[in-house]
């Protein structure tokens, strides 16, 4: 079968990394390691050049997907941003305290993206209802829903993709994320029956200037997008 392989990016080597490996699409962001942030714009800029659609990732801060007044200003705008580079597309996503969606923001930010393609991100793996906000994701309209299946890692939730994906009647598709790897995309692919999947396909990088580790610039390890990691991911999705 054909699948669609996303890799999330946050530089603009990790952006040519991605596109020279072979990705399909790129999720657009900053800080990884943090789960993933609104790009900036100079990243933004870079990749309205991309031979792929890119999406990038609408969230403002770290921590929860709880959001205030002043973080839907802060949106609106980087949606604004978006549009205004040229890019495919948007990350969105809102959790209420409770973990249910925000829906009545998720309809404000997929009405500022009108005409923008939306992903809704994995503030869906923390809600208490999954049948229930994968209705509301098909109701607000979203192309795809990133999902890990509700734990930390999408190897670990196959059961509740594969179920969340035989309910979509192709309304929606459901993109696992989160750990998939070369080793384990075919394994996840077969499980869930999905057409498109997302992945850092990252490798551990040593820093080469302890004065940036010691002065806390820079982690000892960190992780970059690599783009032999890319082309194995795709060997092993193409091998299916």
């Amino acid at each position: 079968m054909a699948v669609l392989l996303e890799v999330c990016v946050d530089s603009p080597q990790g952006l040519a990394a991605a596109i020279v490996g072979g990705a399909g699409r790129i999720e657009l962001c900053s800080a990884l390691e943090l789960g993933g942030l609104t790009p900036l714009a100079g990243l933004m800029k870079a990749a309205a050049a991309a031979p792929i659609p890119v999406y990038a990732m609408i969230r403002p801060h770290p921590g929860p997907f709880v959001f205030d007044v002043a973080d839907e200003e802060a949106m609106t705008a980087d949606i604004d941003a978006v549009r205004a580079f040229g890019l495919a597309g948007v990350v969105i996503g809102a959790n209420r305290v409770d973990g249910t969606l925000d829906l009545p923001l998720i309809s404000r930010l997929k009405a500022r993206a009108e005409g923008l393609g939306s992903t809704l991100h994995r503030a869906f793996d923390l809600v208490p209802d999954t049948d229930a906000a994968l209705e509301q994701a098909i109701e607000l309209g979203c192309e795809r829903i990133l999902t890990s299946g509700c734990v930390p890692k999408a190897i670990d939730g196959l059961e509740t993709l594969s179920r969340l994906s035989s309910k979509t009647a192709g309304r929606i598709s459901i993109m696992p994320g989160s750990g998939v790897r070369p080793g384990n995309v075919a394994d996840i692919l077969r499980a869930t029956g999905a057409s498109e999947v997302h992945a850092s396909c990252s490798s551990r990088v040593d820093s080469i200037d302890p004065r940036a580790v010691a002065f806390g610039f820079e982690a000892a390890t960190t992780s970059r997008t690599d783009a032999d990691v890319v082309r194995q991911m795709r060997a092993a999705i193409e091998a299916i």
